[in-house]
């Protein structure tokens, strides 16, 4: 039986979370919290498998409780907000920066299109994260032995495309604080990531790190030292003359936009002139993919195991032979950081 807290000032919002939640005979809720501080005081005495926490509420608000939690009983804390106000979304990410391990827009109530889409996002993603029974830190990790020095060897990578699923944000964070103004070569990302969201992951990433950070366009001209991340529901690519492609084609491994997607771009426009980095997810996304740059010369890195929330993504491609090197986010982060340097110098 998976245990829940569901944390939310609104009455409502609780009720209909707890309905939506032990519609599944695996689910119990054992407790609820009009606030931060009642879902600390709850900890103390019981621990659930999981807690959902709202953002917005008066008092200790969902961002300063998960940093309480984490601190003092961790567990695995879903941030479920419906606020797209900036503040409360910058919250929502900090709270992740804090150790939640996924974040979902509230549930649409019954009668509304996405109704069964958000509940069952929710029922999924809370059964999901009940597995994660550590809430891990980033160790150091050891390099992994390459095969020859010339699968290391990438000389000036005119493109890095990374592919993200749960837990990805903080990772994506460490690796970015990594990076100064002024680096070489474009970065283009694919976070999975519930509808609405992305767009403060990357004002809030723009925030932190100081790096020039958006959404992109269809058409536009990719620019050294740019970061870009894929719209909501658009495949996202790169074609010939360093140009994004955006996509409404079908969705890849049920998700749209698609890590695969942008992989096979990368390979098409720059075949082993890129780099590809694949971290924390569910499922197989881009696996395939990064075994196929790396096939054609591209330096690939997936996240290594213990770091990860979830290892479906980048084990699998590790499982295919796809990542080049296997390594911690802070890792990942010098050793990208040392490819594209900045001012413009790549090493």
């Amino acid at each position: 039986m998976i245990t829940v807290l569901i944390v939310d000032d609104s009455a409502v919002a609780r009720q209909y979370i707890r309905h939506i939640l032990e519609s599944d005979s695996e689910v119990q809720v054992i407790g609820t919290a009009s606030d931060g501080e009642d879902a600390v005081e709850f900890l103390k005495e019981r621990t659930p498998d999981v807690v959902t926490m709202d953002i917005n509420m008066p008092g200790m608000n969902g961002h300063e409780a998960t940093r309480m939690i984490m601190e003092t009983n961790p567990v695995p804390i879903v941030i479920v907000s419906a606020s797209y106000d900036r503040s409360d979304v910058e919250k929502s990410f900090r709270a992740m920066e804090a150790g939640a391990v996924a974040i979902l827009e509230k549930p649409a109530g019954p009668g509304h299109p996405d109704f069964e889409s958000t509940s069952r996002d929710l029922l999924k993603t809370v059964k999901l994260m009940s597995e994660v029974r550590v809430v891990r830190r980033w160790p150091r990790g050891k390099l992994r032995e390459a095969r020859s020095d010339s699968e290391t060897a990438v000389k000036c990578p005119r493109l890095i495309v990374i592919g993200a699923s749960t837990g990805g944000p903080p990772v994506i964070q460490t690796i970015l604080l990594g990076l100064k103004p002024g680096f070489r070569a474009p970065v283009m990302i694919v976070q999975h990531i519930a509808k609405g969201f992305i767009e403060g992951m990357a004002e809030w990433l723009a925030n932190e790190t100081g790096l020039s950070i958006g959404i992109a366009a269809d058409g536009e001209t990719l620019r050294p030292g740019r970061i870009y991340f894929a719209p909501d529901d658009c495949h996202m690519g790169v074609v010939n003359g360093g140009r994004v492609a955006l996509s409404k084609a079908p969705p890849e491994n049920g998700i749209r936009p698609s890590v695969a997607h942008l992989f096979r771009s990368a390979i098409a426009s720059y075949g082993g002139e890129a780099v590809g980095i694949l971290l924390t997810g569910m499922g197989r996304d881009g696996a395939a993919e990064l075994k196929q740059m790396r096939d054609c010369g591209a330096l690939t890195i997936a996240q290594d195991k213990e770091s990860s929330v979830i290892y479906g993504m980048p084990g699998e491609a590790i499982r295919l032979d796809g990542a080049t090197l296997v390594l911690p986010p802070e890792r990942i982060a010098s050793r990208l950081a040392s490819l594209i340097g900045a001012n413009g110098q790549s090493k």
